[in-house]
C-alpha cells in the first residue's frame, strides 16, 4: 500500500510541474517603446524601497537612470553598451547604499535562435549586469538572476524592431 501511496503522490506532483511549466505569460506591454523606460507588464509596477512607483522617488541624474529598468543587448551580445552600463551602475550604486533591498534581474532573448542557446543567452545576459552589480559593491545575497531567454517577449513582431526590444535584462525589485 506504501508503495501505491508514492506512486500516486509522484503522479500527482509531476501533473503539478507539468502544468505549472505550460503557464506562456504573454508580457507584451502596450505601447512600449525602445526608450528602455520603466516596465509595468509582467509582475506588475516595479516598486522602490518607500513603496511608492519606481521613479517617483529619485531626483537627479542617477535617479533618471534609475527609473530605466530595461537594459537592452546587440544582436547574440551579452556586452552592456554605454548606456546599458550607466544603467546598471546607477542600479548598482543604489543597490550598495541600499543593502536591505533585494534585486531580480531577468535575462530574455528574441525569438531567433534554439530555445536552449536563448536561455543560455538570457543567463548570460543577466549575469553582465551581476557583475557590474558585484563588481560595484552589491552582496550577491541581495542579487538573484533568472532566464526566460525567449519565452517571454514584450514585443510580438518579427522585425528588427520587436526583437531588440526582447533582447534584454529587466531589472525588478523585491517588495
Amino acid at each position: 500500500m506504501k508503495n501505491t501511496s508514492k506512486l500516486i503522490l509522484i503522479a500527482l506532483l509531476a501533473g503539478m510541474v507539468a502544468v505549472s511549466g505550460c503557464n506562456k505569460k504573454n508580457r507584451k506591454a502596450e505601447g512600449a517603446g525602445m526608450d528602455g523606460g520603466v516596465s509595468t507588464s509582467g509582475t506588475g509596477t516595479e516598486f522602490g524601497p518607500d513603496g511608492q512607483p519606481l521613479g517617483d522617488w529619485q531626483n537627479g541624474a542617477s535617479g533618471d537612470l534609475l527609473s530605466q529598468t530595461t537594459i537592452h543587448f546587440a544582436y547574440d551580445s551579452s556586452e552592456l553598451d554605454a548606456d546599458s552600463q550607466a544603467i546598471a551602475e546607477a542600479h548598482a550604486k543604489f543597490l550598495s547604499e541600499n543593502s536591505s533591498i533585494s534585486v531580480v534581474l531577468e535575462g530574455h532573448a528574441d525569438e531567433r535562435g534554439t530555445r536552449e542557446y536563448n536561455l543560455a543567452l538570457g543567463e548570460r545576459r543577466a549575469q553582465s549586469v551581476v557583475d557590474v552589480f558585484i563588481a560595484l559593491g552589491v552582496s550577491a545575497v541581495n542579487i538573484e538572476n533568472v532566464s526566460y531567454g525567449e519565452e517571454n517577449p514584450i514585443a510580438d513582431g518579427h522585425d528588427e524592431a520587436a526583437w531588440h526590444l526582447n533582447r534584454r535584462v529587466e531589472i525588478r525589485y523585491a517588495r
